[in-house]
């Protein structure tokens, strides 16, 4: 009885984008990506097949509370951005693994699990703006490791270190560098910095268009929404976007991805907006409407972001950026990166 109960706690407790959580045809998605971010995409998978998508965001914790809830979650779908937050999903045995012809001929085996447990949807990269005024363009020869010259102190700006999107950049480093000049670099970062970091990648801009920095860190899509925000299309046109590591190992790429619950309440719904989510439609979608790049052959940047330049990513295994998160974190720790 007691079980039955908390099934139906967590069944109404569940927050949908839509009213029709009762409908017979629905999904249901905890998501670490942001509704305006893909409330398109899942408006049009309705649109075409009828099914309503009830959607669940989480600023953190999405593992934590699809564990809390067990067999009990009305999870179907978990969508997330770093590979990081997608192994983590693995490892807490939170997903099913989809074998699905579709989805595979869709994703790139580059882009999926060995297993059939995740699959990429969209690649981001982490980039570096400068203010045009004070900066300029800091051309293919500039490196993420040159944050740590002297010439930038005072300079930088950046979000949190333990936010997932640094603490991927950071795990690049050390599988390219090594632990301790990955830890002697963040030092040298720090030292560099303009304030704490703090905020998101969008502040970041703010702040050089502000000019209280002159160069930042922050994902390439960010520069196609501030463009296309009356409110900070000032900020946006304020820096250029810059590819680093073109003469070095690339520029750190990362994923937002997805998995099939594993209790998934509505499973073969589920697999239909997994499969829709690897469409050309959906993945024209992301590179139309989100400004990223879809890991889909034959699927165009959009022309805002081709604008930007052509760029050589780092070919780093996804698992292997994974694989130094821990480090990534102790050395954040270590150096007091944050405080």
């Amino acid at each position: 009885m007691k079980k039955l109960l908390l099934a139906s706690i967590l069944v109404l407790g569940f927050v949908g984008a839509s009213n029709a959580t009762n409908s017979a045809e629905k999904v249901n998605v905890y998501s670490y990506r942001q509704p305006f971010l893909i409330k398109p995409l899942l408006n049009e998978f309705t649109k075409e097949t009828g099914i309503e998508v009830n959607i669940k965001f989480a600023n953190s914790g999405l593992a934590e509370k699809v564990e809390q809830e067990g067999k009990y979650s009305p999870a179907d779908v978990l969508l997330t951005v770093d590979i990081s937050r997608l192994i983590e999903l693995v490892n807490k045995d939170l997903v099913q693994p989809i074998d699905n012809d579709i989805i595979k001929k869709n994703i790139p085996a580059q882009y999926r699990d060995s297993n059939d447990l995740w699959f990429a949807l969209t690649t981001r990269s982490r980039v570096l703006y400068s203010s045009r005024e004070r900066v300029g363009r800091l051309g293919e020869e500039f490196d993420y490791m040159d944050l740590a010259k002297p010439e930038w102190k005072g300079r930088i700006c950046t979000r949190p270190g333990k936010h997932a999107y640094n603490v991927s950049l950071i795990s690049s480093i050390i599988a390219n560098h090594g632990e301790a000049e990955a830890k002697m670099w963040l030092k040298s970062v720090k030292a560099n910095l303009a304030r704490k970091p703090q905020g998101n990648d969008r502040g970041q801009v703010q702040a050089i268009s502000e000019g209280l920095c002159d160069i930042s860190l922050g994902n390439s899509y960010y520069l196609g929404k501030m463009l296309n925000d009356n409110n900070q299309k000032n900020w946006a046109n304020s820096v250029y976007l810059n590819y680093p590591g073109q003469k070095a190992n690339g520029t750190h790429v990362n994923i937002s991805g997805m998995a099939m619950a594993k209790y998934a309440p509505n499973k073969e719904n589920a697999r239909k907006l997994m499969e829709f989510l690897t469409s050309n439609i959906a993945q024209k979608m992301y590179a139309e409407v989100n400004f990223e790049e879809p890991v889909k052959s034959g699927i165009k940047r959009s022309d805002l972001v081709a604008s930007w330049g052509q760029h050589t990513a780092d070919q780093l295994p996804l698992t292997a950026i994974a694989k130094n998160h821990t480090k990534a974190m102790k050395l954040l720790d270590e150096v007091e990166f944050d405080l």
